[in-house]
């Protein structure tokens, strides 16, 4: 009986059925969070995010996320990889914007732009973005609230 086992043991089809078996097993393990940036809009109006940030290339700005009232969206796939970014976002209901002193380079439509000196002069629009700090969090979830509050967040 051994001899038998031994040599269905070495048979391809057992070693497809270990591996199967081993699949399944892998896959019923629990996955790790996955660590993203993402915005929350908090308030009743429609609101457009843009996000600008620091990569192993330079300064990015990158916009425009469209938020309905109340909803959340990832700005950011990932582990975060710097510790501030930088946020400027415009209400499209009842006007108004979430600014700061940060000047970066936007765009009126979907845009992704490299750099953040001599907006004007490349043919784009300057804004203040303000400044988040993550913590060196892996993930964040920035909290937009009505203009005039300050923006919040946390993992």
């Amino acid at each position: 009986m051994w001899a038998e086992f031994r040599a269905l043991s070495r048979s391809a089809g057992c070693r497809t059925l270990l591996r199967l078996g081993l699949a399944a097993g892998l896959a019923a393990l629990p996955l790790p969070a996955l660590a993203d940036l993402r915005l929350c809009n908090q308030t009743a109006s429609k609101v457009g995010v843009t996000l600008g940030y620091r990569d192993a290339q330079g300064w990015v700005t990158e916009g425009w996320w469209d938020l309905k009232p109340r909803s959340c969206e990832t700005l950011l796939r990932g582990s975060l990889a710097a510790q501030f970014y930088y946020v400027y976002a415009v209400d499209y209901t009842r006007g108004g914007e979430w600014s700061g002193r940060a000047m970066m380079c936007t765009r009126d439509t979907a845009f992704t732009i490299r750099g953040v000196e001599d907006c004007l002069a490349r043919g784009f629009d300057r804004n203040g973005f303000i400044e988040v700090d993550t913590g060196q969090q892996r993930n964040w979830t920035i909290q937009l609230s009505d203009p005039g509050q300050p923006l919040a967040g946390g993992p």
